[in-house]
C-alpha cells in the first residue's frame, strides 16, 4: 500500500515536471512526502 502510494506521488511529480503545472509548489511536496514514506518503508522492512 505504502509503496503504490509512493509510486503514485512521484508519477504525479514527473508529470508536473514534464508539463510545468505546478500548484505553487504543492508538487514538490508531494515527491518529498514519497521519498520520505520510500526511506520508512525501507527502515521498517530491515528491522523486521
Amino acid at each position: 500500500m505504502l509503496w503504490m502510494l509512493a509510486v503514485i506521488l512521484i508519477v504525479l511529480w514527473a508529470l508536473g515536471l514534464v508539463t510545468s503545472y505546478t500548484m505553487g509548489g504543492f508538487i514538490h511536496i508531494l515527491v518529498v512526502i514519497a521519498v520520505i514514506v520510500v526511506l520508512v518503508n525501507i527502515i521498517q522492512g530491515r528491522r523486521g
